[in-house]
């Protein structure tokens, strides 16, 4: 009897990216009056996945709960629930023009998610007993991703004034966070290849800071936007660089965590070309191709991935397993 497939947390990473580009080409269409309609399919498709997961996410708690608390107390999965909170802020913020009040329920259990999660997340790691080498970019998403994507979400709603409490307590959190995953990139042991498409978490705090903060203040081009746009856009050069010694896990879905920061670089530059910063404008258009190309890619390859994985079902294992 085959085994049936495991959801680890991290699959919720899909969503991210395709609700992400989803979002850039919503933007693009009012920048360069593109079809819409390619932008609502993959802000569909992104709910269609979101659904999917969040319905066998839950039927696994159920059926084998004993392995669902084991990746919340693993030390480098365990921050991957958040995932399941920003994925779900995503989706409300897809469905906005279609439905306020399904978007405003959502966003409260996101956010309600978010909260719970990452108050017991932080807790359990303010208590001691990490080990220095478990300090990779998962770190991030429970106080710096949720808080993001929170205040996105409340500045989509119209509700600016608690956006930027969570923009705040994630921007303090990122900031606080990054030199610790840095000093382990750079003095700890190499980071094992089966983790390394986690290290695509590293490249998204800039941009998804400046994608929230063009949510609360639509329109805005002030010069600390530019400066997060800047960081960003040269951690994912430094990604570029770093190509073939990221990559050398075989493909899993884990790979989904590089698309949050390019999905953010994207909607970031299109808005400030919108906004008429120049330098966005020059860019924007060779960053939203590359997001397409890249994203478009990695979703052929998990098609593929989960076709295959019928007949070998260990192909799906999660960064943690091997």
């Amino acid at each position: 009897m085959r085994r049936p497939v495991k959801i680890p947390a991290s699959y919720f990473g899909m969503v991210l990216g395709l609700a992400g580009l989803g979002q850039a080409w919503r933007t693009a269409v009012r920048l360069w009056d593109l079809p819409p309609v390619v932008g609502e399919a993959l802000l569909a498709t992104a709910g269609l996945v979101w659904a999917i997961l969040i319905v066998g996410y839950l039927w696994q708690t159920i059926r084998n709960f004993e392995m669902v608390k084991a990746e919340f107390l693993h030390p480098v999965q365990g921050g991957t629930p958040a995932l399941v909170a920003v994925s779900t802020l995503l989706v409300a913020m897809a469905v906005l023009p279609y439905s306020i009040t399904l978007a405003r329920f959502l966003v409260i259990s996101g956010i309600a998610w978010h909260v719970g999660f990452s108050l017991w997340h932080t807790g359990t790691l303010w208590q001691g007993g990490r080990n220095s080498v478990d300090m990779v970019p998962t770190l991030y998403l429970p106080t710096v991703a949720g808080n993001f994507t929170s205040a996105a979400a409340l500045g989509s709603l119209g509700c600016p004034d608690w956006g930027w409490l969570f923009l705040g307590a994630g921007l303090f959190s990122w900031l606080a966070l990054e030199s610790l995953v840095i000093q382990r990139l750079w003095h700890s042991t190499a980071v094992p290849a089966p983790q390394r498409p986690l290290i695509g978490i590293q490249f998204a705090p800039p941009v998804v800071c400046a994608m929230a903060w063009l949510a609360l203040s639509p329109g805005g081009a002030d010069h600390w936007l530019l400066m997060l746009w800047g960081y960003g856009l040269f951690q994912l050069l430094l990604g570029l660089r770093l190509g073939p010694w990221l990559g050398v896990q075989p493909f899993i879905p884990a790979y989904w965590a590089y698309t949050f920061g390019v999905a953010a670089a994207t909607v970031s530059g299109l808005k400030l070309a919108q906004s008429g910063v120049r330098s966005a404008q020059v860019l924007a258009l060779p960053v939203f191709v590359g997001a397409n190309l890249f994203i478009g890619y990695l979703a052929i390859r998990t098609v593929h991935l989960f076709v295959t994985s019928r007949s070998y079902p260990q192909r799906l294992s999660s960064p943690h397993e091997d």
